[in-house]
């Protein structure tokens, strides 16, 4: 039972962390959509 809870909860951790860098990168492909944009309006 010790094991099974250690394995879950390290799971979790890999699952948040993979969160955190999917929306990391999301966020950085926006800004970098927003400075294209930016440049097609000049």
């Amino acid at each position: 039972m010790k094991t099974l809870t250690t394995l879950l909860t390290v799971a979790l951790a890999l699952v948040l962390c993979g969160c955190n860098t999917v929306r990391g990168m999301g966020q950085d492909l926006q800004k970098a959509g927003e400075k294209i944009e930016d440049a097609a309006k000049k």
